[in-house]
């Protein structure tokens, strides 16, 4: 039944679904439009907010952060030693079921540490795994194998680096998020009531057993008809073989490709990384610690400065989708937030709620609001005032409100391929042939995460 709707899906998507990329552009113009009928927003009031500081140059930092999160990665796993340890993980399977379940639950593991390292953990393994399974003759559907590996950005907001639970651990993020007038009668919600709370230890668990289960039950079975048109995973890239020794190089030249040349990064590099853990912790990592890790061990696993630089410049050439349409997703996000339109829509949504539904219906705005604010802080930022205000009104417990929001973020990522452009690149598939999968992804995990929360309300 559920492959039944897959295919369905995956069909109705392969002929609808738009290159990322226009899709970014459609959203723009929407949202430019809504703007204007909505909330009165004059025409150059709307480019101003476009493209003001909030706008389409705000996520430049960020994007930054994402291509390097990518390319460090890939240059990661380019490297012997990986290869290696992969080819022994992805050996494990004996069919494609067991192949598609086993990327989701590394996958969503790894979100919950950190989304980054779940999103491209997720993609490297899709890819990798899909290669194993092509040479071992073991018949796996690859389309599901990649999205799989993006299952992990549909679990993330429940997990360590879980944005806007950690934003209410401090009285300074508490003020920042909410604003002084209302953060003056709210307190603090530790982690414990939070992510570490035993609702959404039971909720973000149940998402690790269903949605391995989902692809299990989605894989191909024995005798089941192939889908000529799917795409395949990208051949592996040759070992780089170690550069011929010419009397001609300079000694500066010869530094580069020989080890030694790490000392003269490798201390700084891994002082700075000890520093981190210390001094912030894991449950803080960010965008910049990880890559701080993926460039120290893939310098070290290269083994010199030279050998690390080519497989970075090999990597590059997957990030073009990054470097597009990240500023487009970030003039829009300026839109939303400048305008008001986002607390429109979050606000006229959540105001339709019955008290015992408050969070059910907040979760459903939150997804519906992540579609065209593709980041947990931007929409914190927009929704987490709205919903600690009306918790307060309503007198629900705030740490439910803010579970709501973060499980309604989360949960729409499998709609929106903002997050899934990394992974897009890696795996050499189209959105539209994953679509169909992460569809059905959603529309699991949301009937699991909205009983939940419906549980928690009558407790």
């Amino acid at each position: 039944m559920l492959r039944a709707l897959s295919h369905r899906l995956t069909a109705f998507f392969r002929a609808t679904a738009p290159d990322p990329f226009v899709l970014a552009v459609a959203l723009t113009c929407l949202v430019v439009v809504l703007a204007i009928v909505v909330e009165g927003t004059s025409p150059l009031d709307a480019v101003r907010a476009w493209q003001g500081d909030a706008g389409f140059w705000s996520l430049l930092a960020f994007s930054m952060q994402m291509v390097l999160i990518l390319v460090t990665g890939h240059a990661l796993a380019a490297t012997k030693p990986v290869r290696a340890a992969i080819r022994v993980f992805v050996g494990l399977p004996r069919d494609g079921a067991q192949a598609a379940a086993l990327v989701a639950f590394v996958a969503m593991a790894m979100a919950l540490i950190n989304w980054g390292l779940g999103l491209i953990v997720g993609a490297l393994l899709a890819r990798d795994m899909g290669r194993a399974c092509r040479e071992r003759s073991i018949r796996a559907d690859y389309p599901l194998l990649v999205a799989a590996g993006y299952s992990g950005l549909m679990c993330w907001h429940g997990g360590l680096s879980g944005t806007a639970p950690l934003k209410m651990t401090t009285e300074a993020d508490v003020t920042r998020f909410l604003g002084e007038e209302l953060a003056a009668t709210v307190d603090p919600v530790a982690f414990s009531r939070t992510v570490l709370s035993v609702e959404n230890l039971v909720t973000t668990g149940g998402l690790l057993v269903l949605v391995p289960l989902t692809c299990w039950l989605l894989s191909p079975k024995a005798g089941a008809p192939v889908d000529g048109d799917a795409p395949v995973p990208p051949p592996e890239e040759p070992a780089d073989a170690d550069p011929p020794e010419s009397e001609s190089l300079t000694w500066p030249e010869r530094l580069g490709r020989h080890p030694l040349g790490l000392v003269l990064v490798l201390p700084l590099l891994l002082a700075a990384i000890v520093l981190f853990f210390f001094e912030v912790g894991v449950d803080r990592l960010d965008p910049n610690a990880i890559n701080l890790v993926f460039l120290a061990l893939g310098l070290a696993l290269h083994g010199s400065l030279t050998g690390y630089a080519k497989a970075l410049g090999d990597a590059t050439q997957n990030a073009s989708g990054i470097i597009l349409q990240f500023p487009f997703y970030a003039g829009i996000m300026g839109i939303m937030r400048s305008t008001g339109l986002a607390a429109t829509m979050a606000e006229g949504l959540s105001s339709l709620a019955p008290d015992r539904l408050y969070t059910v219906v907040t979760f459903l705005s939150s997804g519906l609001v992540n579609l065209f604010v593709p980041s947990g802080g931007g929409q914190w930022a927009v929704q987490g005032p709205i919903a600690v205000e009306a918790a307060q009104r309503l007198q629900i417990p705030i740490e439910q409100a803010v579970m709501a929001v973060a499980y309604g973020d989360q949960w729409t990522n499998m709609l929106q391929p903002f997050w899934a452009l990394p992974l897009l690149a890696i795996t050499g598939v189209k959105a539209k042939h994953i679509l169909g999968y992460t569809t059905v992804f959603l529309l699991v995990g949301g009937a699991w995460m909205m009983l939940s929360l419906v549980v928690q309300a009558s407790l």
